[in-house]
């Protein structure tokens, strides 16, 4: 069901996890004065805002259909993905603008509270990716949280990276390039959360699915003429639903045991278990052919 929630309890670990950290690393990037260290915090606040959201949504979710939404509160994980793009775009923007001041106005920073801090960052981040890891295959928002937390992870990397090399080198410019860097990582990731929360919205054809592979095994199923008005989407990140119009082959009369048959094609082969399947006599469908 899309309203199952087999993470939700990862989901509260890694959201009480990731906000804690969140206090400790905006205070070492203050008091070290890293760019590379405060945008992996702004990071870390999408983190626990996306967790939040997730967890919302999820909750949200639970709540059955009623007679104003017949199909429940299933959507609201692609509309909680969005947000958690938006927030991801908008801290690299910041990110961005403040590492272009600083190429052209180095500043010092404390080598022993970056690096630490960061290092704290990248125990956090990977506990809280374990957490996640299990339910990103299977659900939008977990998926847009693991993507954060895992931009995170490698932002606490490149902390540390450049702790290190500015501590031997004394390259002021590394730390704005740092926080460039993972602001440029985030972004192809956020964009491809976007495109799957926007398919779901826009009721596109579930991934791993090809609509046409669809239709020609209905057509396969003996005593089926064509297959018409075939649609198939997703109110979340799982469970397709289609519905399609049956045109039965001449002389067959036995509608219910074709549907039957069609409805087991779509279950076993696709696994979709939600299909609506309206049967029609030659006669009734034949001015339907070229929908």
């Amino acid at each position: 069901m899309p309203t199952d929630i087999r993470h939700e309890r990862p989901l509260w670990f890694a959201f009480g996890l990731t906000l804690l950290f969140l206090l400790v690393e905006v205070a070492g990037g203050l008091w070290s004065n890293s760019l590379a260290l405060l945008s992996d915090a702004a990071h870390m606040l999408t983190d626990v805002t996306a967790l939040g959201i997730s967890l919302l949504s999820v909750r949200l979710a639970r709540r059955p259909a009623d007679a104003r939404r017949t199909y429940g509160y299933a959507r609201l994980e692609a509309l909680g993905a969005l947000v958690n793009v938006a927030l991801l775009f908008v801290a690299a923007a910041i990110i961005l603008l403040e590492a272009v001041e600083r190429v052209v106005a180095p500043q010092p920073v404390a080598f022993g509270p970056m690096l630490w801090v960061a290092l704290t960052g990248l125990a956090v981040n990977l506990l809280a990716m374990r957490l996640l890891a299990a339910g990103a295959g299977e659900n939008l928002n977990v998926r847009g949280a693991y993507l954060e937390v895992l931009s995170d992870m490698l932002g606490s990397l490149g902390v540390i990276i450049g702790a290190v090399l500015i501590h031997l080198t004394g390259w002021l410019w590394l730390d704005p390039l740092i926080a460039v860097l993972i602001a440029l990582w985030v972004l192809p990731r956020g964009w491809v959360l976007l495109r799957a929360a926007a398919q779901v919205l826009m009721q596109g054809v579930p991934a791993g699915l090809e609509l046409e592979q669809v239709r020609a095994a209905m057509q396969a199923v003996a005593g089926v003429a064509a297959v018409h008005d075939l649609h198939i989407w997703a109110l979340g990140s799982r469970e397709p639903i289609l519905t399609a119009h049956v045109l039965l082959q001449e002389g067959v009369d036995d509608g219910d045991g074709v549907r039957a048959q069609v409805a087991a094609v779509l279950r076993e082969r696709f696994a979709i278990t939600h299909a609506t399947l309206q049967m029609e006599a030659r006669h009734c469908g034949e001015a339907h052919l070229h929908d």
